[in-house]
């Protein structure tokens, strides 16, 4: 086995780091669909999380663990929308400030609700730009402290705390599934899962348009694929995390690829049946059990619904 250099004690340590200024966030379920899916399904509620995503989780670990001088001269992080938003606004908890590189075409509810929570905002063009480049500048020349979306061991760590408050809430899983865009969320529950006795299996879930994972895990290897189009705002990753690749890989089962009109469905399903606003990132995992993408062995399962920062001018338009 690869030695990964995070394990489960990291998430548990982390899980502590961060209890007050992060949400226990509710499990729910619906009977209809179960019966859609043909399997128990246990949605973790991270769309009713502060800052409306997991994304606090590993940016309030990160945060909590800066020196004195390092809060003082600030962070910088590069974000499609909700990493910004968990990082000023965890900014804001510790009373240091943020600067955020986002695309100008970021849903215009993430953009206003980082602004509101107290960050600066640096725009870029997702189509020429280098947002990895820019807030390296900034970091060089402000000495901000770069808070990355998911490349970095303590935001993997704070992210595996929602799938270790899963599986503390609900008993005897056969898996989890999450949404991957680069991989932190799926990384962190592989790593709880893998740690579980029996070990619950984790499955990750992005969309056919966005499936560098996919793509990666069928190679063997990072493959690299050309900007995405898709709904799902926060899986638009070129390629998958240098850290969190390996632990993919190594931990979790498989990736499955989700088409566009199923994120629609599953959307429209937990919205209208369950009363849960989600947006399109947040319903890949659901999509994945409600249209059978999983083996029909994974009985029990449980969906990380990811974040609920949706711009409802967007869901008209897709729900139409």
């Amino acid at each position: 086995m690869t030695d990964l250099t995070i394990n489960a004690s990291d998430v548990t340590a982390a899980q502590e780091r961060i209890t007050t200024g992060v949400y226990r966030t509710p499990v729910m379920t619906s009977q209809l669909l179960n019966e859609i899916a043909g399997r128990q399904l246990f949605f973790k509620c991270e769309n009713l999380q502060r800052g409306g995503s997991f994304k606090i989780r590993g940016a309030t670990n990160k945060l909590r663990q800066l020196s004195d001088d390092e809060r003082r001269r600030g962070v910088v992080a590069y974000s499609s929308g909700n990493h910004a938003q968990g990082v000023a606004l965890a900014a804001r908890d510790l009373g240091a400030s943020a600067v955020i590189v986002m695309a100008t075409d970021a849903p215009s509810a993430k953009l206003e609700a980082t602004r509101g929570y107290g960050a600066d905002i640096v725009t870029y063009d997702r189509l020429t730009d280098d947002r990895v480049a820019i807030a390296a500048e900034i970091m060089e020349r402000d000495g901000r402290v770069l808070v990355p979306p998911y490349d970095d061991l303590t935001i993997i760590a704070g992210q595996g705390t929602a799938t270790l408050e899963l599986l503390q809430d609900v008993a005897d899983l056969d898996a989890i599934v999450a949404p991957v865009g680069g991989g932190g969320l799926l990384a962190g529950a592989a790593i709880v899962g893998a740690a579980q006795d029996p070990p619950v299996r984790a499955f990750g879930a992005e969309p056919e348009a966005a499936d560098d994972t996919a793509r990666s895990l069928e190679a063997g290897e990072r493959i690299g694929i050309a900007p995405p189009e898709t709904i799902a705002d926060g899986a638009r990753v070129q390629i998958p995390g240098e850290l969190t690749f390996p632990i993919v890989r190594e931990l979790a089962e498989d990736v499955v690829r989700v088409p566009e009109a199923a994120i629609v469905r599953a959307m429209t399903l937990v919205m209208t049946r369950m009363k849960l606003v989600v947006e399109p990132t947040a319903a890949l995992a659901a999509a994945a059990a409600l249209e059978g993408l999983l083996p029909s062995d994974v009985q029990r399962v449980g969906i990380i619904l990811s974040g609920g920062n949706l711009d409802f001018r967007r869901l008209g338009q897709l729900v139409s």
